[in-house]
């Protein structure tokens, strides 16, 4: 229903905010670590979702609208309420929540409190593909951006979608790439740098 509210930070708690937008002020739920990067009095973006349930309705908010599309992501696994997945994006960042997912580390989503094996399990069960796709995805439209230190040379960035596709996750590869140019010199190609990638993983 809301897109994202544009306004004023009026109050703000741990995990809420109050942003006054058009004489209305909205109360909104937020992760620890998007509470703590906001200031009073400060005009802010915050990219939101309405929870709808029987005893009421709920507004959630994130800074950036990664944030809001994990959140959602999160959402849509069985046993993971509005709750659990505002306690995840409190205690990981976007980037270590997706690197997990991708390399199907059970025990870094497990360091969260309150989220045991199955649920952690099931996490990974149902967004593994997604994020993997998403990290395809992003260095296919924008490789400057997504490869980083890639941005001169398409065979990083061949490199680094070829390892994705394999399974590994986007982190792990690009440090994997790096190692093996510092190694092995900046002219590999791009069969050379995956075959020793392969052996390093």
């Amino acid at each position: 229903m809301y897109a994202y509210i544009h306004g004023k930070l009026v109050h703000k708690e741990q995990a809420l905010v109050v942003l006054e937008a058009g004489n209305i002020a909205y109360e909104i739920r937020v992760s620890l670590p998007t509470s703590a990067a906001l200031a009073l009095e400060q005009t802010c973006r915050l990219y939101t979702y309405l929870l709808v349930k029987e005893d009421g309705h709920t507004l959630y908010g994130f800074l950036e609208y990664d944030h809001k599309k994990l959140f959602l992501q999160l959402l849509s696994v069985s046993g993971v309420g509005a709750n659990t997945a505002m306690l995840i994006l409190s205690s990981l960042s976007v980037a270590e929540i997706k690197d997990a997912i991708a390399k199907e580390n059970v025990r870094v989503l497990q360091s969260v409190k309150g989220i045991g094996t199955k649920t952690a399990q099931q996490i990974i069960l149902d967004l593994k593909d997604k994020i993997r796709k998403e990290d395809l995805s992003e260095i296919a439209t924008n490789p400057t951006k997504s490869a980083g230190f890639y941005q001169n040379s398409s065979a990083k960035v061949e490199a680094l979608t070829a390892l994705i596709t394999l399974g590994i996750a986007k982190a792990s590869a690009e440090k994997s790439i790096e190692s093996i140019l510092k190694k092995y010199g900046e002219d590999l190609k791009v069969e050379e740098i995956i075959r020793h990638a392969l052996r390093n993983n």
